[in-house]
Parts: C-alpha cells; sequence; structure tokens
C-alpha cells in the first residue's frame, strides 16, 4: 500500500449513517445470500441453501478470534439486513519483524448498492483496525475475473504485488 495512497475513513466522505460492526448469526442468511449474488468462476452455485455450515464456520471464527466477520448496514437496516460485508483476520508470522499483517477476504457490497462509497469505508473500516491491532500491512486477494475490483483497490492505494495460487482440497 503506498504512503500517499493510503486511505482514512476520516478522508473519505461520508456515507450517511453507515455502521459497521461485527456480524451476529441472524447476519449469516444475508452473508450468504451477498456471496452467492456476488459469485464468479468456480464459485458460482457453490453456496449451499443449508446455513448450518456457515454458522458452524461462523461460531469457530468467533471462538479463535483472529478472524471476525464485519457488515454493515445502513440506516433502517437490523440483524440480518445487510449493505455489506467482510472478514478481517489478523496473521502471526516471522516476516516483517515479527509484526502480525492483517488480511481482508470475502469483500462484498450488496450489487444495487455499488459506486456509493460503500466498499471504500468498508476497507478505510478494516485498516484503522489492522493499525489498531499493530499489523504492517493489509493484504487481500481478488478473483482474477473481478477487474472492476482490481481497479477499485488500485484506486484506493493498493498495489498489486503477487501471483496467487489455490488447489481445492
Amino acid at each position: 500500500m503506498s504512503q500517499t495512497d493510503d486511505v482514512r475513513a476520516s478522508n473519505l466522505p461520508p456515507v450517511e449513517g453507515l455502521v459497521i460492526e461485527p456480524a451476529r448469526e441472524a447476519d449469516i442468511p444475508a452473508c450468504v445470500a451477498l456471496m452467492s449474488a456476488n459469485a464468479t468462476g468456480a464459485r458460482v452455485g457453490q453456496e449451499v441453501e443449508d446455513l448450518a455450515p456457515y454458522l458452524d464456520a461462523f461460531r469457530r471464527m468467533a471462538e479463535g478470534g483472529r478472524t471476525v466477520l464485519h457488515v454493515a448496514r445502513l440506516p433502517g437496516m437490523g440483524p440480518g439486513e445487510i449493505a455489506g460485508m467482510f472478514e478481517l483476520t489478523i496473521l502471526d508470522g516471522l516476516s516483517f519483524a515479527g509484526r502480525p499483517r492483517a488480511q481482508v477476504e470475502s469483500v462484498h457490497v450488496d450489487p444495487a448498492l455499488r459506486s456509493q462509497g460503500l466498499g471504500a469505508r468498508m476497507m478505510a473500516f478494516a485498516e484503522e483496525h489492522a493499525r489498531a491491532r499493530g499489523c504492517v500491512l493489509l493484504q487481500l486477494a481478488s478473483n482474477a475475473e473481478r477487474t472492476r475490483a482490481h481497479a477499485f483497490y488500485e484506486r484506493i492505494g493498493y498495489d498489486r504485488s503477487h501471483v496467487g495460487f489455490k488447489k481445492v482440497l
């Protein structure tokens, strides 16, 4: 991330009444629906209607304490209604003199609400929380097909720095 392009929440135009907070179990159906609506490539059709595995994963995340699922809500939205979501994980490692890194995954904005600043606010929120935890950087991976998302991340100061690989197990 370039220092000159660093985006902090205080420098962004307000998204009136936006609240970003840790998700609750009541939010999981909306999160699954949003992931399904935004699926691309091999993930299309992979989200299932049975919420049990998602609730189990959410509980494991809560118990572990290293990954927090956050949701974004606009005024009038309560539990179970979301405008966006992301997972923020704190990673320990030896690189960067042992300083932790943060990783953001599953960044999704409701397709009907895109290009209104929600994604930038969510990412600024993630950055501020990562800084507060002493993280040296915030990293993310984005599906190669999501060219609009790539342009968005570059616009808010993220650099293309790695080539990623995955293997389904």
